[in-house]
């Protein structure tokens, strides 16, 4: 069985940063999944649950409502390791070309009084945010990026190169 993309990234070798997981063609249109990382997979704590929580409710909120972008946004959800977020938009824009619209994201986190939706009514889990710890996470964040903006090891990922014999098969690291 093959490795979904997602498994081909070299996580000894990953930065905080925006990357491209994949692109499909659904339908006549294109779609690109982004891999936005918060944390240093298996070398920093992972994203406390609630937090990632309140984040994935602010983020939601603010780029569905973003009158640039709110048109493109397909999903925006948390990663399964709690390091990151994965973007999911109609076309195919370089990490680069979404810079803005992440940093304005994380940004917005610090001026919510409140999370958004979290009511029993709009929520499966609405006992289960960290605003406080949401706000430091998203500013830890965006004064990274902000850092970091020439740099391209924040948007190009390191992948995970597989020996392949003659005959096709493939050779992992054990």
């Amino acid at each position: 069985m093959d490795l979904i993309p997602s498994f081909t990234v070299d996580h000894r070798l990953i930065v905080p940063g925006i990357f491209i997981s994949r692109t499909d063609i659904v339908g006549d249109s294109m779609v690109t999944t982004y891999d936005i990382r918060l944390t240093r997979p298996n070398k920093e704590p992972a994203i406390d649950a609630a937090a990632m929580h309140s984040l994935e409710h602010i983020i939601a909120t603010f780029m569905r409502n973003d009158p640039v972008w709110q048109n493109e946004i397909i999903y925006w959800g948390p990663m399964g390791c709690l390091t990151g977020f994965y973007l999911i938009l109609k076309g195919g824009r370089s990490p680069e070309e979404i810079y803005d619209l992440i940093l304005r994201s994380f940004q917005s986190v610090k001026n919510s009084q409140t999370v958004p939706g979290a009511t029993e009514k709009n929520c499966g889990n609405y006992q289960m945010h960290n605003l406080a710890m949401a706000k430091w996470y998203a500013e830890r964040f965006a004064d990274y990026l902000t850092a970091n903006a020439g740099k391209p090891e924040i948007f190009k990922y390191p992948k995970t190169e597989r020996l392949v014999t003659d005959d096709g098969q493939h050779f992992y690291d054990s």
